[in-house]
């Protein structure tokens, strides 16, 4: 077998077998295979694509790369959780907890946050003491005492992954569906889990822009899943403007303790208890999406997903007094509002460049070495269909080095598009994908 012919092979469209994507995979892991005949591979692949079985293969083989998470000692059906990524994304901290209240056991690997989107790791360290970086064993002990770990990505988990991302970053191949649910879901899969919630977003703070590209994806990721024995469904949500109104790692953990309080911004709630109650239901302690979110919505309102998340953050570390006392969070020293250059609704904001915004005063990261400063950030204050007046704030900049303040100031107003009419009501809510089929209903209803 030789690497020549089954890029050949793809580049021609041709369907390559099992034996044939773990010879490929084997041997550029290990070295065998240069980088130059895998650029062209994963090309050929970005120009032909791949059938779902094709992508189920290159998963799993990516999977056998390295080591695999063994949860077989916590009981239960462990359902995690994966967020493609967007603007003031802080659902993990809010889903993990409720989830976990319900009796579903929440063992989750998460990363460190890279250009304009957030880490989850990133937003949990910004809580004095919690620590991250817990072996194995000590996340298993964990979930089985309290329900609910959320640690850094450890060990050997997917290597093939990791080299295989690096090489599409410096070829042009990072936007291909079938490559993108491969990588996704290796380290779904590798990360042990028996179920799996996928947010796939779809907007301008997101990585696939519009709806059709985010619901292939969701597809495709899907199929993914349950070819490798993964039960798996996806929501396409949308990310056309930041996602509650914190966008930075303490003002986002504030933000998730208001919306377990019972409290928060309405779009970051309703989110989450969605995201919640599809976990429910794939952790089998509901009988219906409907029955799992009158339980979530119980949880919220009586408290008991507040004291899940008190009892998390402790376990692993961290002062729960911050529940309580928010100035025990890292804050920044100055808070600069940001004037309104029109008047009108707001029609538009765009969630990309408010993530920028962000960056600029020092809550993102330009490369994996940056250090990030949790304190910074963006408060905002309009969000789509409000209406606003020349000169009113339109968002709060968290400052604590002026270097990037005026730059961030004139991204956030660039962010803002008006109109003079209330713009139509967008669903955050755009579609559910099960191994049935896409359903384009709303969200769930009581």
């Amino acid at each position: 077998m030789r690497a020549y012919d089954l890029i050949l092979k793809k580049r021609n469209g041709g369907e390559l077998s099992v034996e044939e994507i773990d010879f490929l995979v084997k041997g550029y892991t290990e070295g065998s295979i240069p980088d130059y005949q895998m650029a062209a591979f994963l090309m050929a692949v970005y120009f032909r694509g791949m059938s779902d079985r094709e992508a189920a293969d290159l998963t799993e083989a990516m999977v056998r790369s390295g080591d695999r998470c063994d949860l077989g000692s916590i009981p239960g059906i462990k359902v995690d959780k994966h967020s493609t990524g967007g603007v003031g994304d802080k659902t993990t901290l809010i889903v993990a907890p409720l989830a976990a209240a319900a009796g579903v056991p929440v063992a989750k690997m998460s990363g460190r946050g890279l250009g304009h989107t957030g880490g989850t790791v990133d937003k949990l360290e910004s809580i004095p003491g919690f620590r991250t970086t817990l072996t194995l064993d000590e996340m298993a002990k964990q979930v089985r005492e309290t329900g609910v770990a959320v640690v850094a990505q450890t060990g050997n988990l997917t290597p093939a992954d990791k080299k295989l991302y690096a090489l599409r970053d410096v070829t042009a191949t990072v936007d291909s569906i079938p490559l993108i649910a491969s990588s996704v879901m290796s380290k779904k899969l590798a990360s042990g889990a028996d179920a799996v919630v996928l947010d796939v977003k779809a907007g301008s703070g997101a990585f696939m822009k519009t709806v059709q590209g985010a619901v292939d994806l969701a597809r495709a990721m899907v199929a993914v899943g349950e070819r490798r024995g993964l039960h798996t469904v996806a929501l396409v949500t949308g990310m056309d403007e930041p996602l509650g109104t914190a966008v930075g790692n303490a003002l986002e953990v504030r933000e998730a303790i208001d919306v377990l309080a019972g409290g928060g911004p309405e779009d970051l709630r309703e989110l989450c208890v969605n995201l919640a109650s599809y976990m429910v239901v794939l952790g089998r302690k509901a009988p219906t999406p409907a029955d799992a979110r009158r339980l979530c919505e119980e949880l919220l309102s009586g408290g008991c997903a507040l004291a899940k998340f008190r009892e998390w953050i402790s376990t692993q570390g961290g002062d729960p007094a911050v529940i309580e006392d928010g100035s025990l969070l890292p804050r920044a020293a100055r808070e600069v509002p940001v004037p309104s250059a029109a008047s009108g609704f707001v029609e538009s904001i765009d969630a990309e460049t408010v993530g920028k915004a962000a960056s600029l005063l020092g809550a993102g990261r330009l490369t994996k070495e940056s250090s990030i400063d949790p304190a910074v950030g963006v408060t905002v204050i309009k969000k789509v269909g409000m209406r606003v007046e020349e000169g009113e704030p339109l968002g709060i900049l968290h400052v604590n080095d002026p270097a990037g303040l005026d730059e961030a100031m004139t991204a956030l107003q660039k962010a803002y598009r008006f109109g003079q009419e209330p713009p139509p009501r967008r669903r955050l809510i755009i579609a559910v994908v099960t191994r049935d089929g896409v359903d384009g209903h709303p969200p769930l209803s009581t």
